[in-house]
């Protein structure tokens, strides 16, 4: 959706221009367990297409998280808050065409984070040694510059991570496997409240 987009901003912090409304991660442990295995983990694209095709998602409030597998609680699944029309893939090995997404919405990609580097990581932007055995999955919420000039991802929820760097996968596998949600109804900006883009 965005690879003719040509522009972008010096810098985005998207958890600065939005309302953010915590979303029932429990609901997909719960209930998105075809192809997705709850805390055994899963895929950002299928539980996508979990929301999509349910009618939506509902929030932390309605449907607490518990860190734990449990049962579907369809009353509490009963109540979605946001809704998505289906979901892109930002090209993989591209950190420009992430970059590019990233400007205009938040973006779900996975990292590894299984490096003693990355586990200890407290402050600054995180330059260390990682792989690319994706293992986690978190928001890109925006990205920036230092002033020393270090580019870096935001990461959901306080993490910077260097940007740009030689490898083509990114750092720590940043740029392998991304994807967002998208709106396909009448009108969809990057800030229509009722899209789960906006809620990340």
């Amino acid at each position: 959706m965005y690879e003719n987009v040509r522009r972008v901003p010096p810098s985005v912090d998207w958890r600065k221009k939005e309302k953010l409304v915590s979303l029932s991660e429990q609901e997909l442990v719960d209930c998105d367990t075809t192809e997705n295995q709850g805390c055994n983990g899963g895929l950002m694209e299928y539980a996508f297409e979990f929301i999509k095709e349910t009618g939506g998602l509902t929030t932390e409030d309605k449907y607490p998280y518990h860190a734990a597998d449990g049962s579907c609680d369809s009353v509490k699944e009963d109540a979605p808050v946001v809704s998505i029309d289906g979901h892109e893939n930002v090209p993989k090995n591209n950190e420009d065409a992430l970059l590019k997404a990233v400007a205009n919405q938040p973006v779900s990609v996975a990292i590894d984070a299984g490096s003693p580097d990355f586990q200890f990581y407290s402050e600054g932007v995180f330059t260390g040694s990682c792989g690319t055995e994706l293992n986690h999955g978190v928001a890109a919420v925006g990205y920036g510059i230092t002033v020393d000039g270090t580019k870096y991802w935001i990461v959901k929820n306080s993490c910077r991570m260097q940007r740009g760097i030689s490898d083509k996968t990114g750092l720590c596998g940043i740029a392998m496997e991304a994807s967002y949600p998208v709106k396909t109804s009448s009108n969809p900006t990057p800030h229509s409240s009722s899209s789960l883009r906006d809620e990340l």
